[in-house]
C-alpha cells in the first residue's frame, strides 16, 4: 500500500490532538485515501511531558532538523505558533521540497508573501485551514466550492475568548475583568490575553480572509484593530435596549476600487444570525454575487476541532501527491502574481451610525453642550438614553447617531472630552446594519 510520511513540529495542545486523530481514525483515513499516513517524526523542545498518547519514543526528537532534512518525509505540520522559529522552519521545509500544513495565522498574516512565493517557486503546497476559525471549514469553501463568486463582504466572529466574554457580559451583566478571570480559569483565555482581547488574533485571521476573498494583498499593519477591553456591561445592556448585540467583528468589504479591513466591537441587529453566535463559538459570513449569503458556524478553537482541520489538509495534500498535482489550487485561491493591488480604505472615510457613551457630571446644560458640539460637526442624534439622575454625581449619557463620517465623530468626541463636566473618556461603537 502507498504510504505518505508526515513530520510534526510542535507537540502542544493542537499537536496532541493531531496525534490523537492519527491514531484514533487511522483506518478511516486509510479507507478514504487509499493509502497509509505515517507519522514518522515529532519534534518539540519538550518530549518528556506525558500528553496522554502512547508513542514509540524513537519518533520523538528535540531537533526539528531531523524532520526538515529527512528526505523520506513528504509533508511537515507546523504547530509551533508565533513568528520565529516557525518562519525559519517553514521556509527550510519548503526549500527541501516538503509540503506545509500550518495553523499559524500570525505567521501567514505577517510573512505569508514570503512563504507563499517560496512555495510557488518550489512547487509545493501550503495549507492552513486550521489558521482561521479552527474546526470550521472556511478556507477550502472560499478557494473551491465558492470560487466562481465575486465576494462582496466577509464578516467574522473569529475569537472565542472575546465572544465568550461578550456573551457573559450581555446575558449575565458581569463586568469585563470578572468574566476574563473566569475565562482564564476555564481555559478559554490565555494567561496573557492581550492578543485576544485587543483584537490582534482576529486581525491576523482577517488578513488571510480578505486576501482570499478579494484577491488582493492586505498588509496586516493596514487593518484597523480595536479590542473589547474598554467595554462595560452597561454598553451591552444599552445595546440590547436599542435592539442590538455587541460582537468583536472582523469586517472585510470591497467596493469602488478599495478594500475595507477592520476589527472592532460592532453593534449588529439582534435579529441577525451573527447575533446568535454565543460563547466560544465562531462564525464566518460570506456574501457572493451568485451564491448570496453563506454562514459557517461552529467551534473555532480547541484541541480536537483544530486537529480536525489540520488533518483535513494532510489528507488533501496526500491526494495531490498521489495524483501528481501539487498546487492544483493555489494557497490563496489564485497565484499571487494575479493579485490586484487595491488600497485599504482609511477609517476616517467610513460612514456609519454610532453608539456614543459619555460619563459626565449631572448638571443642567450638559446635554445641551454635548448635542451642540455634535451638531457643529454635522452629527445628528437618532435616539438617546439617560439613566436616573445623580445630582452632583457622574451619570451616563448614551446617544445613537444617524449616519456620519468617522472623521467627524472623532473630532467631536475629542472636543467633548475637553469639557469641564466630563469625568470619563467618551466611548463610541460602530453600528453595522449592512451585514449581507
Amino acid at each position: 500500500m502507498k504510504e505518505i510520511n508526515v513530520g510534526l513540529i510542535g507537540f502542544g495542545t493542537i499537536g496532541t490532538g493531531v496525534v490523537h486523530n492519527f491514531q484514533q481514525n487511522a483506518d478511516v483515513m486509510e479507507q478514504r485515501l487509499g493509502a497509509r499516513l505515517n507519522l514518522q517524526k515529532i519534534a518539540d523542545l519538550d518530549v518528556i511531558t506525558d500528553r496522554g498518547v502512547t508513542l514509540d519514543p524513537s519518533i520523538l526528537t528535540t531537533d526539528a532538523n531531523e524532520i526538515l532534512h529527512d528526505p523520506e518525509i513528504d509533508m511537515v505540520i507546523e504547530l509551533v505558533g508565533g513568528y520565529e522559529p516557525a518562519r525559519t522552519f517553514v521556509l527550510e521545509a519548503i526549500s527541501q521540497g516538503k509540503h506545509i500544513i500550518t495553523a499559524n495565522k500570525a505567521l501567514l498574516a505577517l510573512h505569508g508573501d514570503e512563504i507563499l512565493a517560496a512555495a510557488e517557486e518550489k512547487g509545493v503546497n501550503v495549507m492552513f485551514e486550521a489558521a482561521v476559525a479552527g474546526g470550521i471549514p472556511v478556507i477550502s469553501p472560499i478557494k473551491e466550492n465558492l470560487c466562481a463568486n465575486r465576494f462582496r463582504t466577509v464578516l467574522g466572529i473569529l475569537n472565542g475568548t472575546c465572544n465568550y466574554i461578550l456573551t457573559r457580559m450581555s446575558q449575565d451583566g458581569d463586568d469585563f475583568s470578572e468574566v476574563l478571570k473566569d475565562a482564564q480559569e476555564a481555559g478559554f483565555a490565555e494567561a496573557d490575553p492581550t492578543f485576544d482581547i485587543e483584537g490582534v488574533d482576529t486581525a491576523h485571521k482577517l488578513a488571510i480572509l480578505t486576501s482570499l476573498c478579494f484577491g488582493t494583498k492586505v498588509d496586516f499593519d493596514s487593518i484597523y484593530t480595536e479590542g473589547i477591553s474598554r467595554l462595560s456591561s452597561l454598553d451591552l445592556q444599552f445595546a440590547r435596549q436599542f435592539g442590538y448585540e455587541i460582537k468583536l467583528l472582523a469586517i472585510g468589504k470591497i467596493g469602488y476600487g478599495k478594500v475595507e479591513a477592520r476589527v472592532h466591537p460592532t453593534m449588529i441587529p439582534i435579529s441577525h444570525p451573527l447575533a446568535e453566535v454565543h460563547g466560544v463559538f465562531n462564525a464566518v459570513r460570506l456574501l457572493g454575487d451568485f451564491v448570496g449569503p453563506v454562514m459557517l458556524h461552529g467551534q473555532g478553537a480547541g484541541m480536537e476541532p483544530t486537529a480536525s482541520a489540520v488533518m483535513g489538509d494532510v489528507m488533501s495534500v496526500a491526494r495531490d501527491i498521489f495524483t501528481g498535482s501539487p498546487l492544483r489550487t493555489p494557497a490563496m485561491g489564485c497565484s499571487q502574481s494575479n493579485f490586484e493591488d487595491l488600497p485599504v480604505r482609511p477609517m476616517e472615510d467610513l460612514v456609519s451610525q454610532y453608539y456614543l457613551r459619555f460619563g459626565a457630571l449631572d448638571r443642567p446644560g450638559v446635554l445641551a453642550q454635548i448635542s451642540g458640539i455634535l451638531g457643529n460637526h454635522d452629527i445628528s442624534i437618532s435616539s438617546m438614553i439617560q439613566p436616573d439622575r445623580q445630582i452632583g454625581g457622574t451619570v451616563s449619557i448614551v446617544i445613537m447617531t444617524h449616519e456620519a463620517p468617522e472623521a467627524n465623530i472623532r473630532a467631536a468626541l475629542a472636543e467633548i472630552d475637553e469639557l469641564e463636566v466630563m469625568r470619563e473618556k467618551s466611548l463610541f461603537i460602530r453600528i453595522e446594519n449592512d451585514l449581507g
